[in-house]
């Protein structure tokens, strides 16, 4: 009897034990009341060319750059966005030249809907007609989001 008694008290402990040091499943994602969990997210990245990194550098582009901001995105995502500097290069085909243009990368979170969309859109067409760019380069992916 003493021996299963004590093998009754060592499972015991054990499972205590176990149960203090196990890892508790990562706390839910807990946000702004105004902005559900339940919605979808959408993240995404445009890339615009602002000119050649190997050019001196120019107060112009940067105002020309920060003029777009204010006319063409900020209006269509007035809750915030952020604004990185970037480097970028490729290699271009066939003469195998590397370029190399200074950038900037604009990354906004928002709700997945067709209207956010076709304002992303709209901006990298703006930017295209403004600059005669042939490309802004658009990253997406769904994601969650927690505020």
């Amino acid at each position: 009897m003493k021996y299963k008694s004590a093998v009754l008290l060592a499972g015991i402990v054990a499972f205590a034990l176990a149960a203090r040091f196990a890892v508790a499943d990562p706390p839910a994602l807990q946000g702004d009341p105004a902005r559900p969990e339940s919605a979808h997210w959408l993240r995404s990245e445009l890339f615009f060319s602002i000119g050649p990194v190997d050019a001196p550098d120019d107060d112009i582009r940067e105002i020309r750059w920060r003029a777009f901001l204010d006319r063409e995105v900020t209006p269509r995502f007035p809750d915030g966005l952020t604004v990185l500097d970037a480097y970028g290069q490729w290699r271009s085909r066939p003469a195998d030249a590397t370029n190399r243009l200074r950038s900037k990368v604009v990354l906004i979170l928002c709700e997945d809907t067709p209207a956010n969309r076709a304002a992303i859109d709209a901006i990298r067409a703006a930017y295209k007609t403004a600059t005669h760019d042939k490309s802004v380069l658009l990253i997406t992916e769904r994601v969650d989001v927690s505020f």
